[in-house]
């Protein structure tokens, strides 16, 4: 079997680390993590700094990323890539996803998420727990759909962009890049990129600057 390195290892870790443990496709899971002061994450050691992904190449076969921030989390795939390291998709396994879909690599499904058909996501994406992305849609790379959040059909996220927890999205909708919608939110409208939108119906906060 195969062994994981799991780049970051604070709550968002601890969750990824568990759906790889649930899978049961890799005969050892270890943490990279540039905080000195954490040394285990329930059970899964910590054995090195993110920045030294690339001495563990020999041992380890896969890598994943495990880093909220959209961004960072698309530019560290890029660079485990360049390592030599496969990037697994993991998706735990109480979901209900069709099988006629698209997810790409190094994205996470997490508990209770439910994906309808002809959904595409793209590489880097946290699809978080109990939410749902209806038919259609595209959710472009390093999207982040937060816990309970909720996609109609047809609705389009551009890339690095996060539907905060709870925001619900109406069929049709296209959001741009790199916009935060709030919690809570709901949005009826199409979203431009760059920018924080909230409320009910959600509208246009502040611009952003790039994350």
């Amino acid at each position: 079997m195969s062994k994981l390195l799991i780049l970051g290892a604070g709550g968002h870790g601890k969750v990824v680390a568990e759906v790889a443990m649930l899978m049961g496709a890799w005969e050892n899971i270890a943490f990279l993590d540039d905080n000195d002061d954490i040394k285990n994450v329930c059970g899964v050691q910590v054995i090195g700094k993110t920045n030294d992904v690339g001495k563990y190449k020999n041992e380890y076969n896969h890598a994943f990323v495990a880093i909220g921030n959209n961004d960072l989390r698309i530019k560290l795939i890029t660079k485990v890539i360049k390592e030599g390291f496969t990037v697994p998709t993991l998706i735990h396994p109480f979901t209900s996803i069709s099988k006629n879909i698209f997810i790409g690599l190094g994205t996470v499904v997490m508990a209770g998420a439910v994906i309808n058909p002809c959904v595409t996501i793209g590489k880097g994406c946290i699809i978080n727990t109990a939410s749902s992305i209806d038919h259609d849609c595209i959710i472009e790379d390093g999207v982040h759909i937060s816990p309970g959040a909720h996609l109609g059909g047809t609705v389009r996220v551009g890339s690095k962009s996060w539907i905060c927890i709870g925001a619900n999205v109406a069929n049709n909708v296209v959001i741009g890049n790199n916009t935060v919608i709030a919690a809570g939110a709901a949005v009826v409208n199409d979203i431009e990129s760059d920018v924080l939108a909230g409320g009910v119906p959600a509208r246009v906060i502040k611009k952003r600057i790039q994350i």
